[in-house]
């Protein structure tokens, strides 16, 4: 093989490092040298790194031929009746099978595809890897914004809960009413300590699997993103990039090569030696070449049969990876832009009952509504400002999912050099 092991490596991190500026950063996400990193030190990603090598050398086995030189060396003793005379005879020799013209121009190709088809799992296992760290990411800024907003409404329940104490202290509240806000109080701290712990625990499982990535302790959320292009676009961005189509499409090409490879050792190769030998203690010197050639049988044609059918299923194999990919970008083009939609619902019904909260509230402190109506709004504007949190984090994730899978997110692949991501 042409390229070794460590310049592909080499190559393959400093390219990574490089594309690093052709990506957006967003706020809302770790930096991308963070999570590159995160991801090239990743158990599975090390494996498939390792797999370079190994198809690196296995290539290098299929280009070097099955067939190896051996060395013959024979001795004898001759007797000779008649005369009782005792002679030496010897043979030396070296026979080696040779790979037709056409055998060795099949296997140069399956070498390099064999090479390929590792550097493409590693450009797979890259982005598999990125789908875990992205989920991840979210699943902890979910739980984190969710904890933020249940300590707020703690917060804010204590201030309801002392305003009460003093009304009740200069009688103009009943000391019910005292009761009904502690206990609205209460039942906020325990939802902030139980979202806290969520949060925690997200935090924890995301620094096991990516101990290289920073967690923020304020993260920031912003405003997602609609997607304007069309699903034609994302269809042909996605499919022109995908590790795993480039890999089922080389596994494919690989099975045709072996087909023609089984389908040329119909042929089987010859087997040539030299050999010397000397007989009767030197006497007699002989000196010639032999040639071998294994009669083909039954076994070769099935081979070739067998070939041909494994070509066929991994022609069918790639057909399906291309089917299940397009279903997958439609399926993320679609969730992206309904999860739009949605946050702008939930944030137009967030501030609806915002303002209602603030307009009961102010009907109370002027004695023209209850406390039961306003601890109702409060709860209200509560779960309408969570929905609209998570709404908010579900488009944006949604939208960067497609992102992702259509490697405009992060440089997930050497191929991605010339690739200005960005949308």
């Amino acid at each position: 093989m042409k390229r070794t092991f460590i310049s592909l490596l080499l190559a393959g991190c400093f390219a990574s490092l490089a594309q690093a500026g052709e990506f957006k950063e967003y706020p809302d996400l770790p930096p991308q040298q963070s999570v590159l990193s995160a991801l090239e030190n990743a158990p599975s990603v090390v494996a498939a790194r390792a797999g370079i090598q190994a198809g690196q050398a296995a290539g290098d086995r299929i280009a070097a031929g099955p067939y190896e030189f051996n060395v013959l060396a024979g001795d004898s003793r001759r007797r000779i009746t008649d005369t009782g005379q005792n002679q030496r005879d010897w043979t030396v020799g070296l026979e080696s099978a040779l790979r037709l013209p056409n055998k060795y121009n099949i296997d140069q190709k399956l070498a390099e595809q064999t090479a390929t088809a590792a550097e493409q799992s590693y450009g797979d296992a890259m982005h598999e890897t990125a789908r875990r760290l992205l989920a991840g990411w979210f699943t902890w800024l979910k739980e984190t914004a969710q904890s933020a907003q249940w300590q707020q409404q703690t917060e804010l329940m204590q201030k309801q809960a002392d305003s009460v104490a003093r009304r009740v202290k200069a009688g103009d509240a009943a000391a019910l009413e005292s009761d009904l806000t502690e206990a609205a109080r209460l039942q906020a701290e325990v939802a902030w300590q139980q979202a806290k712990l969520r949060a925690d625990n997200a935090a924890a499982s995301l620094r096991n699997y990516f101990p290289a990535l920073p967690l923020p302790a304020n993260p920031a959320l912003q405003p997602p993103i609609a997607v304007s292009e069309p699903l034609e676009h994302w269809l042909t961005v996605g499919l022109d990039h995908n590790h795993e189509l480039m890999l089922a499409r080389t596994e494919s090409k690989t099975a045709q090569l072996m087909a023609q490879r089984a389908d040329a050792d119909r042929l089987p190769d010859p087997t040539v030696g030299l050999h010397y030998t000397s007989e009767r203690d030197g006497a007699d010197k002989i000196a010639g070449i032999t040639l071998s050639i294994p009669l083909p049988g039954s076994a070769r044609r099935a081979a070739s049969r067998e070939g041909e059918a494994r070509a066929q299923m991994a022609a069918q194999k790639e057909a399906m990876v291309m089917q299940r990919l397009k279903s997958e970008i439609t399926a993320s083009y679609n969730t992206a832009r309904t999860s739009y939609l949605n946050w702008q619902s939930a944030h137009a019904a967030s501030e609806l009952m915002q303002r209602n909260a603030d307009k009961i509230a102010r009907a109370y402190d002027l004695g023209e509504a209850g406390l039961t109506e306003v601890l109702l709004a409060r709860k209200q504007s509560l779960d309408a400002r969570l929905s609209e949190t998570l709404a908010g984090l579900d488009a944006a994730e949604s939208r960067y999912r497609l992102l992702l899978d259509t490697h405009q997110l992060w440089p997930l692949g050497a191929e991605e050099h010339d690739h200005d991501g960005g949308s």
